[in-house]
Order: structure tokens, then sequence, then C-alpha cells
């Protein structure tokens, strides 16, 4: 009898060591989050990842769809959970069409509740899904996204702007890696500020600079509020010679923000958060 107890013992303590048994879990890996931010030139293609979960945030120019669908192929993209447009500008829905059209499986496709388009069925993205099973998620401030690992919160914009499209870019928040992302679409002040006066900006790691930094965006309380550890700018200055703004790189400097821009590269630029630690990779 006392054999057989010392047996059993001796069996619970060896499951106990191994991480098996009586309910014992080994503690998770933290999962990584990851942006890269694509080079298509003047426009706005961002892949954001974090576990299974894989969103392209805005597609391109239409001319620039060649060079976002090689990145997509490199990075060995088959299937996106979604893809998120910010907002109806082509330099940001340029190459939703074609994307639609390629071998790449889209599972959602997520746009603005509120753009300057008389009728929903002229949406670009409504139009380039008209042949197709699929349906528009249309996303507000206060909605949320699935993301392994982490949250993908939907900032704004909190009401529609008649005037300025940018200002009914979808503003996000991504929680991940021990650490945050802010994803600005092209914001520019009245969005910021109507942010800013409902208290939804904090501090983040990183800053994804919003308009491709012209300087109708990115104002001294936005930063203030958010004050990022590293930001990137999605530009060409060949295309558009004031981006990004002199006043937007000297308000960042003077918080220390250590600045990237995708025209300085040949892919992009991969920002990623991994235990809290922030990496960096020119490609």
């Amino acid at each position: 009898m006392i054999r057989k107890f010392i047996a059993i013992l001796l069996s619970l303590l060896i499951a106990l060591a191994s991480g098996t048994g009586l309910g014992t879990a080994t503690e998770p890996e933290a999962t990584e989050l990851s942006l890269y931010a694509i080079n298509v030139r003047k426009a706005d293609a961002l892949l954001l990842r974090s576990g299974e979960t894989v969103y392209l945030i805005d597609t391109g120019t239409e001319d620039e769809w060649p060079a976002l669908y090689k990145v997509l192929k490199k990075e060995g993209i088959t299937r996106l959970t979604g893809v998120i447009l910010t907002h109806t500008d082509k330099d940001h829905v340029g190459g939703f069409p074609m994307l639609v059209e390629s071998d790449i499986e889209i599972e959602n496709v997520y746009a603005s509740a509120y753009y300057n388009k008389k009728k929903e069925s002229k949406h670009p993205a409504v139009k380039a899904l008209k042949n197709t099973d699929q349906k528009v998620i249309f996303l507000s401030g206060g909605d949320s996204l699935p993301l392994d690992g982490g949250t993908l919160e939907v900032l704004g914009p909190l009401v529609k702007n008649e005037e300025a499209e940018n200002c009914n870019s979808l503003v996000m928040l991504a929680t991940g890696g021990g650490g945050t992302m802010l994803l600005t679409g092209d914001m520019e002040f009245p969005e910021e500020e109507s942010l800013l006066q409902a208290g939804l900006f904090s501090r983040v790691d990183v800053l994804k600079v919003g308009n491709h930094g012209e300087s109708d965006a990115t104002g001294a309380a936005f930063i203030d509020a958010v004050q990022p550890k590293v930001a990137v700018i999605s530009t060409n200055s060949d295309d558009e010679p004031d981006t990004p703004a002199n006043r937007v790189l000297k308000l960042l400097k003077k918080y220390n923000v250590t600045v990237y821009l995708t025209q300085d590269t040949e892919d992009g630029v991969l920002i990623t958060l991994k235990d809290g630690e922030i990496l960096t990779e020119m490609k």
C-alpha cells in the first residue's frame, strides 16, 4: 500500500514538473505586434499582424498596386483577416479593386461609416465588391476588431465631416507585444481636435503620422497627448513636395521621436513590438 502511494506521488510530481496534469499550464508566449508601412509612394498601405491575425490597412493607389502586391507575396500573404479602408481617397483605396480580383483571400472588408458619397452604392469598396458575396462592414468610434494576443480599437471618427474627407478617416489603436500603435489614416486638425476633446488619446509607443506628414495635421496638443517613441510617415516628396512638412518634423524632433519615412526604403518600414521593445527594420 505504501509503495503504491509513493508511486502515485512520484507520478504527480513528474506531471507537475513537466507542466502537465493537475490543471497546470505553461505561460503563453507573448505575441508580437508588427506594422509594415509599405512603400507605395505618396499613399498608404499598412500591414498589421499579430498571431494569426493579418490586416491590410489601405491599399495605395491603382498605379502602385504592382508594388503592393509584390511586397504582400514576399511576406507570404495568401489570406487577410480583413482589409480596412480608412477613407475613400484614391491614394488609400486605389488598389482595392485589384486586390479583390487577386489570389489573396479576403475574409472581411471594413470602411469608415462616414464618407462624402451621397449613396452607399457609390462607395469605392462597395463598387469593387459588387460582383461578389461580400459586404462592407462600416465602422466608427467605439467599435473594435479581433486581434490575436491584443486589441484593435476604433477611436474615430466620432462625427461626419462634410467638408474634409480626410477627417472621416478611421483612427485605430492597436495593443499587443507589450505596447501600443496609433494608426491615424489621413486625420487632419478637426478630427484630431474632436478626439482630443473626447479624451481618447493617451501615450503610445508607435505613431503612424496622419495625412502623409502634411502640415494640416499632427498638432502640438496631439503630439503632447500621445508622445510616441517612434513614428512612421508614408509619403514621397517627389509626388508631394510639402510632405513631410518641416513643422511636423520639427515637432516630432522636439519630443525626441525617432522618425522613419517609407520613401527612404525599397519596400517599406517594419516596426515590431515584442515584450515592450520596439524593433525597426528598413526593408
